[in-house]
């Protein structure tokens, strides 16, 4: 039920009053970020419900989250109705992360490999690190949080820019520099 635009749903996902829950809300969520891997962890989630993998808490505990969570917008946001379904990119992705078991426990990554460690916790914040581990882990992970930075600078280079041999001052500055040399040794001169 939506009344002034506001709707209760756990995590932004599921009606509360639903038992079992057969139902889920995939995308609703006026988020800082980008919407889809958000939907993407959503439905990963959802799929988990749905088959029994995963429960949800207690419809009291449901309604406990979604008052926390009001409560956090009303501080943060003007009451409006343009902001009731407000969230966080990365809190909203590692809450779901942790009902489904694949945030990525960073003490462990730090042991086992530091350097993804590394990567993983200075960003940027992509989809892969939630598929390290747990479910739907995928093995190329690693490998794209590895060369994520090349995939983002690759299209920013449109075209090969011919190396400088002048080590770094330019040409016209050189002669503004000779002619100056000059001006001054005649200046002397005179």
């Amino acid at each position: 039920k939506v009344e002034n635009n506001q709707v209760s749903l756990y995590k932004y996902v599921f009606p509360t009053q639903l038992n079992p829950p057969t139902l889920s809300i995939i995308g609703l969520v006026q988020q800082v970020g980008a919407l889809m891997p958000i939907s993407e962890m959503q439905c990963r989630w959802a799929t988990r419900v749905f088959k029994g993998v995963a429960k949800l808490p207690s419809q009291e505990a449901m309604l406990d989250d979604i008052r926390q969570k009001k409560d956090e917008m009303s501080k943060r946001y003007y009451s409006t109705l343009r902001h009731t379904m407000q969230g966080e990119y990365l809190p909203v992705m590692d809450e779901i992360a942790e009902q489904i078991g694949v945030k990525p426990n960073l003490s462990c990554l730090l042991l086992s490999d530091p350097r993804l460690a590394l990567k993983v916790y200075t960003g940027p914040c992509t989809p892969y690190q939630y598929r390290l581990s747990g479910p739907g882990a995928w093995k190329g992970a690693k490998e794209a949080i590895d060369t994520q930075w090349d995939r983002i600078t690759y299209p920013t280079k449109t075209r090969p820019v011919p190396e400088d041999s002048t080590n770094g001052i330019p040409k016209i500055l050189k002669l503004m520099i000779v002619l100056v040399l000059i001006i001054a040794i005649i200046w002397k001169l005179l």
